[in-house]
């Protein structure tokens, strides 16, 4: 299927194409995914990299631990630093589930983190 979306203000825009057996859709609680998103747990659709085309913009990145070691990189605009995804270090991309305009067929299949849930 074809997928669009953008972060809030539109100024960066994406799309990729994906069968939904080949996307992840979950939610993370650890601390990292709490912080970014700014609520007791992270939303996110986990795609192929080669699946992935920025549109329109040109994302400002910021890299920073994860926790374990591993480097997180967060994708934002430059116009309101609205996030929309993650460059994973394998070939995938981690796309903030609220930025997909039409997230048919992607429905949360999983957690990760749960010992960190908020209860």
């Amino acid at each position: 299927m074809h997928y669009t979306g953008s972060c809030y203000c539109r100024s960066i825009q994406y799309s990729f194409d994906v069968s939904p057996e080949d996307a992840r859709t979950s939610l993370c609680h650890c601390h990292n995914c709490k912080k970014f998103f700014g609520t007791n747990y992270g939303l996110t659709t986990k795609i192929p990299a080669s699946s992935f085309k920025i549109t329109k913009g040109e994302p400002r990145v910021h890299e920073a631990d994860n926790g374990s070691g591993s480097l997180l990189h967060r994708e934002f605009c430059g116009e309101w630093w609205g996030d929309f995804g993650e460059q994973a270090a394998n070939d995938f991309r981690y796309i903030m589930y609220g930025t997909i305009n039409k997230p048919t067929g992607l429905d949360p299949k999983g957690e990760f983190f749960c010992k960190y849930r908020e209860e």
